[in-house]
């Protein structure tokens, strides 16, 4: 019976587990640590946009089978983020991808 609960818990882990893709932490205006695979041209745009708007917090991008997603902490400012969004080099596609034209 032990098992089959250490089991279940390892699997809540593994499930409910933050995993983004890449991360960008920003303190007052710097870049001051990276995780992941981030294409130079979205790191130096947000290098960029963080140095003519100086602001503190983290960015995280998770991807998923049909789409690339950006999560903001609280501390970015809505002017920042829709900055950042539009450096950001995957674009979000409302389309249905895989859905065969008849």
């Amino acid at each position: 019976m032990e098992y089959v609960l250490l089991l279940a818990v390892a699997v809540l882990i593994l499930v409910f587990k933050d995993r983004p893709v890449m991360m960008l932490k920003f303190e007052h205006g710097e870049l001051k640590q990276t995780k992941g695979n981030v294409p130079s041209g979205f790191l130096h745009g947000c290098k960029d946009i963080a140095h003519r708007e100086p602001f503190s917090g983290h960015i995280k991008v998770y991807k998923n089978r049909f789409t690339t997603k950006l999560v903001f902490s609280k501390d970015v400012p809505a002017k920042v983020k829709q900055k950042i969004h539009n450096v950001f080099p995957f674009s979000s596609n409302n389309k249905k991808s895989g859905r065969r034209q008849a």
